[in-house]
């Protein structure tokens, strides 16, 4: 495998994350101009959100974002969470996303996170084989709300 570099993305690299990011959502992201907002807001409001980028021969070809969140439970030790992790499809299988994972292992360990956790796609079964080469294992439960956020009659009965 060539030289990889990771890096914290700009918003220079945001039209390649948007195609990333389209590649697993069926062309479905956001805008650049939400995206150029969004950065702006993360990088203000939340520096331990970081977009990074994966870059073989200057050209990106993976991204992940990996967010530190303070912890008042557990020993006052922050947790780790990995999110929006994408290879180019053309790159895949050639060790690039393992080494984008141990890069976000390594930044996770550097703040002396207690876990890294992910979630993933109950349909992504490739990518748990993947995440569990890695060390991953399965634990407990995700659960998931989509909008509207309302109460059911089954909540209100509680």
């Amino acid at each position: 495998m060539t030289e990889l570099t990771v890096r914290r993305a700009g918003k220079p690299d945001l039209p390649v994350v948007l195609d990333l990011y389209g590649e697993l959502n069926s062309g479905r992201v956001a805008t650049l101009e939400q995206a150029e907002a969004l950065l702006d807001r993360l990088e203000t409001a939340y520096p331990d959100y970081g977009l990074y980028v994966a870059e073989v021969g200057g050209a990106i070809v993976g991204t992940f974002c990996l967010i530190i969140l303070d912890n008042i439970a557990h020993w006052g030790m922050p947790s780790a969470l990995v999110e929006s992790v994408v290879v180019a499809s053309g790159h895949r299988g050639g060790g690039l996303g393992r080494a984008m994972m141990h890069e976000a292992f390594r930044l996770a360990q550097a703040r002396g996170c207690y876990k890294l956790a992910l979630s993933s796609n109950v349909d992504a079964k490739p990518a748990h084989v993947f995440y569990e080469r890695l060390g991953f294992e399965r634990y407990g439960y995700s659960f998931r709300l989509d909008p509207p956020f309302t109460p059911d009659a089954a909540e209100v009965n509680l």
